[in-house]
């Protein structure tokens, strides 16, 4: 892939292992609060609810506040059990707080990132809240490889929308679009908004998404070896 100088990676699911580093935190704060569910039929069920609900948020369709909370409610009232209002808005916050705690990533993340940072100048473009987004990125160890990191809270849209994908660009004072690759995880999010906004894109397709001829569609992080 010739000419390109600037690299966007997503964070979740791309570069940071959020599967593993939420269920790790929701293990903890089950038996904290004395919520009598195994961890891996919780997750079964939050996690497609989770999903949902981020669709919607992506959309515009639901707030930041009902997201964090009806993902809890709606996955306890599948197991039938009655949480109160206010212990569902501490797990919220306990969640959100300890969520950073864990920093597993992506095989090869370091890697890949080491391999690239000498010849590309590398951002984040993240649908996540800034302060979860932020500490993820310092307790990892990954601040120091990002020139920009570009979050939709702080734009205001999430990806797909353009706004968030012409912030990115200005901030990393790229010359042109045509400099410009996006690595990412969702389909629509990452490889089309990306696309749809005049960048490469590159869709790790690790979720066994569809697959598609809008990208090149790579499997691992330690593929862009043999592309970039």
């Amino acid at each position: 892939m010739k000419n390109i100088k600037h690299i966007f990676f997503d964070l979740d699911h791309t570069l940071w292992d959020f599967e593993r580093n939420s269920s790790l935190t929701f293990k903890l704060l089950l038996k904290k609060y004395k919520i009598n569910i195994d961890i891996e039929d919780f997750l079964n069920v939050y996690m497609p609810i989770n999903f949902s609900l981020w669709d919607l948020y992506r959309d515009e369709k639901i707030s930041k506040a009902y997201l964090r909370y009806n993902r809890l409610k709606l996955t306890f009232d599948k197991f039938n059990i009655q949480v109160e209002a206010s212990v569902i808005e501490n797990i919220s916050e306990d969640y959100i707080k300890h969520l950073p705690d864990n920093n597993f990533l992506i095989p090869d993340t370091f890697e890949i990132l080491d391999y690239l940072s000498p010849k590309y100048n590398l951002h984040i473009i993240t649908n996540g809240f800034k302060e979860v987004q932020n500490r993820k990125l310092i307790n990892s160890g990954l601040i120091k490889y990002f020139q920009c990191i570009i979050d939709s809270e702080s734009v205001g849209v999430k990806k797909p929308h353009s706004k968030i994908f012409q912030k990115a660009f200005l901030s990393s004072n790229a010359a042109n679009l045509e400099d410009c690759l996006m690595i990412g995880d969702n389909y629509e999010a990452d490889v089309m908004g990306a696309i749809n906004n005049g960048f490469k894109a590159i869709h790790l397709n690790t979720n066994n998404q569809p697959l598609h001829e809008d990208s090149i569609i790579i499997n691992n992080l330690i593929e862009l070896k043999k592309i970039l």
